[in-house]
């Protein structure tokens, strides 16, 4: 059963970390409004195998990576169509291609960056439109490199490279929130400098506000990246702790009493927390949707 949904409700970061979380397998079909013609569109098509993406496309006719090699002047269309023919059905052309001594590995690497990695960085500027998650959908073997990428290393790259935020302006962390830790121990994901700076802060004592300022950042970068953080599941918002009451010291008071009232009064982390924007919309109209019926 395919699931649809519009760029307004639900971002493609979003999409992204929902299909991997979930392990699914199948075809995200993702439609634009161009910026100079509004009645056009502009298709993009992403394939999931188990959370990963494998290849990516402009158009359905089965041609776009035969395109890219052509243009780059490695294969003519028609000698790949020829040579792919006597690969098994179920095999990729990429690897197809590299088993008969045609392509190398770090060509193949070069063709999965131009097809995916820029391909799909790029939509992530997208704002209006809709799309659409087909789980019967087949995957083409004419499209695939025979390499994945974790959809969390695509939408972080995605996300550093993006330059207008308004689309998701309402879904960033807010300045008075802080980010804890989900996870044990350091990221596993290439962070760069930046995003390792604000990971250092995620023990739910202080404001993105007070972080900023401590990393002479501007707060709507620090906001940008705990989104990242917080996207590729490594982190959560939380109100930023308050401060220790001061305790009133009277003579009546016995020092066991003022502790027992301390203790009382510190809050307990599973009550300060609470969930993200991004995992309460999601929790609710996507996620446990498309593990029910995908």
């Amino acid at each position: 059963m395919a699931i649809t949904g519009y760029l307004a409700e639900f971002s493609l970061a979003e999409i992204f970390q929902v299909l991997e979380q979930g392990r699914k397998t199948g075809l995200l079909s993702i439609c634009g409004l161009t910026k100079t013609q509004p009645d056009s569109h502009d298709n993009h098509y992403v394939w999931f195998t188990q959370g990963r993406i494998v290849a990516a496309a402009q158009s359905l006719d089965h041609q776009g990576l035969t395109t890219l090699m052509s243009q780059r002047g490695w294969l003519g269309d028609r000698a790949a169509f020829r040579l792919a023919q006597v690969c098994a059905s179920d095999t990729p052309m990429g690897l197809c291609l590299k088993s008969q001594g045609v392509l190398q590995a770090e060509q193949l690497k070069l063709l999965f960056y131009s097809q995916v990695m820029r391909q799909v960085c790029a939509l992530f500027e997208m704002k209006d439109g809709w799309f659409q998650f087909d789980a019967k959908a087949p995957i083409p073997v004419a499209e695939l490199t025979g390499l994945s990428a974790p959809a969390t290393d695509v939408t972080l790259a995605g996300l550093r490279a993006l330059k207008d935020w308004s689309a998701l302006q309402d879904k960033l962390p807010e300045p008075t929130s802080a980010l804890i830790s989900v996870i044990e121990g350091k990221p596993n994901l290439r962070l760069n400098q930046v995003e390792w700076q604000i990971w250092e802060f995620t023990n739910g004592t202080m404001s993105l506000k007070a972080i900023a300022d401590q990393l002479n950042l501007p707060i709507e970068k620090a906001q940008q990246v705990a989104f990242r953080l917080i996207l590729v599941g490594l982190a959560e918002e939380l109100p930023a702790a308050a401060p220790p009451m001061p305790v009133a010291h009277t003579p009546s008071m016995p020092e066991e009493s003022l502790h027992l009232e301390v203790d009382a009064f510190e809050p307990h982390a599973e009550q300060q927390a609470k969930p993200t924007k991004v995992s309460h919309s999601f929790l609710e109209n996507l996620v446990g949707f498309l593990k029910g019926k995908v």
